[in-house]
């Protein structure tokens, strides 16, 4: 599995081998975090990771997701994959502003 991490930090791409790896690796999980990707689903905005969810949006920071799958089953999810995989290929949306904020009620 570190092998697929290594190999992802060093080209910075997503090529078709490395993504039928990271299918093979995660199952279910990794072809949901390869459309997120492909979807433009993970955005970075100045605090965290945001990944939009069928039915939320998960926060995501470092080892750490909001989801049910995360907090109930304490397992990686797909949130997780795709926010690493985005990180290292550098396929993430940039937003400049502070998702804190954006939770705040509007006065």
């Amino acid at each position: 599995m570190s092998d697929i991490w290594q190999r992802l930090a060093e080209k910075k791409a997503l090529d078709p081998a490395l993504r039928g790896e990271i299918e093979s690796e995660f199952g279910a999980r990794g072809r949901k975090a390869l459309v997120a990707i492909d979807d433009g689903k993970i955005k970075k905005y100045l605090d965290f990771f945001v990944v939009a969810g069928r039915t939320a949006d998960y926060i995501v920071d470092e080892d750490f997701c909001t989801c049910s799958d995360f907090m109930y089953r304490g397992r990686t999810c797909w949130h997780l994959l795709a926010t690493r995989i985005a990180q290292l290929t550098g396929t993430f949306v940039p937003v400049d502003s502070w998702y804190q904020d954006q939770l705040k009620p509007a006065r």
